[in-house]
């Protein structure tokens, strides 16, 4: 029991470094989205009300933030899925995207392009989703400042939010053992930002070092917020200077986890085979 804690940590671990990399790193992103036609589909059903409203964001007041920007929606030249009659339409995911993008980093859209991508699921992460690429520049590069977003594609709840940048300064990237020791500046602002957020439902009972890594030139910290049933929502800030960069919500968590739990557990049952073999 003790060695599968150690390897599901671990496990756990990997996933949520893996997942940086794809929120903090979008040329990436787009690569990986390219190979999702390599990778086996996994169907996603649901139970949808009929009077469900689809595009708006839970917890995030539809309309909020005043008159309606206006800002180009396209499929991403990567995209390679085909959503479904019970999925939100390209536009009303983009609709969905721009009201947590104005709630959360209080961005106005106007004159952006937004390039979406659809994802009917994978091995990895078997939920159908969309995902947004922001920017206020019309050619993706690695280099653009841009903002990403993954969302469930049939009930538009978010998975996962990032703001990728470059810095015009030099700044260490390395491991600071320090920080890890006193995290107590990143615990403060991820507590803050989670319950304003309201990115749990229910009150924060602690907040807990995660792990330090880079995005491009930018050295991040990622602390993870735990509410009083155990729900955990990862938070990453900058290092260089305590920008918010990006969430990953409990579900999206959850739905790795549940991936993870049966790849171990399949493991088990090989190993205890082998095992059984060599007797």
């Amino acid at each position: 029991m003790k060695q599968r804690n150690m390897l599901k940590l671990s496990a756990a671990t990997f996933v949520m470094i893996g997942t940086g990399m794809i929120l903090f790193h979008s040329a990436a992103e787009m690569t990986l989205a390219a190979k999702y036609k390599k990778m086996e589909k996994i169907p996603t059903s649901y139970q949808v009300s009929d009077n469900l409203d689809t595009t708006r964001p839970k917890s995030v007041k539809k309309g909020e933030g005043g008159k309606k920007a206006s800002y180009s929606v396209s499929m991403d030249s990567l995209n390679t899925g085909t959503p479904t009659d019970t999925d939100l339409t390209m536009k009303e995911a983009a609709e969905a995207g721009a009201e947590y993008l104005r709630h959360i980093y209080g961005l106005d859209l106007e004159g952006a392009y937004v390039y979406m991508s659809y994802d009917s699921g994978t091995q990895t992460f078997p939920r159908a989703f969309w995902a947004g690429d922001v920017l206020f520049e019309k050619e993706q590069t690695p280099e653009s400042t841009r903002w990403t977003y993954m969302i469930d594609a049939v009930t538009g709840e978010l998975f996962n939010i990032c703001y990728g940048r470059q810095l015009e300064v030099s700044v260490p990237l390395g491991y600071d053992a320090a920080l890890e020791k006193d995290y107590r500046i990143y615990a403060k602002l991820a507590k803050k930002k989670v319950e304003e957020w309201k990115l749990v439902d229910e009150p924060v009972d602690k907040v807990e070092y995660n792990c330090q890594g880079y995005s491009g030139n930018d050295p991040t910290i990622s602390v993870d917020v735990i509410s009083k049933s155990g729900k955990i929502v990862n938070m990453t800030f900058s290092r260089y200077d305590q920008t918010f960069l990006g969430a990953i919500t409990d579900t999206s968590r959850k739905v790795s986890e549940s991936v993870l739990d049966s790849i171990l557990g399949d493991a088990e049952d090989l190993n205890a085979q082998s095992m059984g073999a060599e007797k």
